[in-house]
């Protein structure tokens, strides 16, 4: 399907692995021209090769810390020198260490808040005014099932992705005059280092195994199995393009049926 993403101009946050790269790909594959970030110089950099490699899109890597001011201006300065504009911003961010309450200590909060809400606030602060003079512009952000169904033993997570989307629900309702819109997607047990990382992490806790942990998830999702990421990806970029211009302010869930409400 042709989605409208050609020559658009994408930045995707966490894009060296994971859901971020399985994002990043999906645009590229659709023809838009990406700005990645991560932490991570070498796994970011062999991302973006790979990118380049397959599409021949326009890939500018940027190493940063988007917990960080200075990160985020590193990223959006650079996008807008070489591009001029982004288009569609795609935040997103590693989950907060797991754990129940007792175990977080109050620097582990300021971190997950300045990691998981802060980033999204400040990237989308540098790039919406240029969305909104062109009349054009998504803003995507990655968050979790947590919010709707919150998890155990991810209480960072669920309280810190929960303020997100009070952020992108509102902010929808104050952009969509300008032609702006602005969605999470809620990624349920897909198969990434994230949830392989959640699944050792259980176990210890359980005194189980990292593979009885992944089938219990497998026995509560309906479709009996987990996501891949380029399911994911392929909402991503459905919601970044034209096709999706009356869909705003809405959490969509890419999880196989976890999620057990009605809304």
């Amino acid at each position: 399907m042709k989605l409208g993403l050609e020559g658009k101009i994408a930045l995707v946050a966490a894009a060296s692995r994971g859901l971020g790269r399985a994002v990043a790909e999906e645009l590229a594959r659709e023809g838009a021209h990406l700005v990645l970030c991560a932490r991570g110089a070498d796994a970011l950099h062999e991302t973006a090769e790979s990118i380049r490699a397959e599409t021949g899109v326009t890939v500018i890597e940027v190493v940063a810390d988007l917990s960080e001011p200075a990160g985020v201006a590193r990223v959006t300065e650079r996008a807008l020198a070489e591009f001029g504009r982004v288009d569609v911003l795609v935040t997103n961010a590693g989950g907060p260490p797991a754990g129940p309450f007792e175990t977080h200590s109050a620097e582990a909060w300021e971190s997950a808040v300045r990691q998981t809400l802060v980033s999204v606030v400040e990237l989308t602060r540098a790039v919406l005014p240029g969305m909104k003079e062109r009349g054009w512009g998504r803003i995507i952000n990655i968050t979790s099932i947590a919010v709707k169904q919150p998890v155990d033993n991810l209480i960072l997570s669920n309280s810190v992705r929960a303020a997100v989307t009070g952020f992108a629900r509102t902010l929808a309702n104050e952009v969509a005059p300008f032609g702006v819109t602005v969605n999470n997607v809620m990624p349920g047990y897909t198969r990434t280092a994230r949830v392989e990382e959640l699944a050792q992490k259980n176990a210890s806790l359980k005194g189980t195994t990292p593979d009885a942990e992944r089938s219990v998830w497998e026995n509560q999702i309906p479709m009996k199995r987990l996501g891949e990421p380029l399911e994911f990806a392929a909402m991503v970029a459905f919601l970044a393009s034209d096709r999706a211009s009356y869909t705003t302010g809405a959490s969509i869930p890419v999880d196989g049926g976890w999620i057990r409400g009605l809304l």
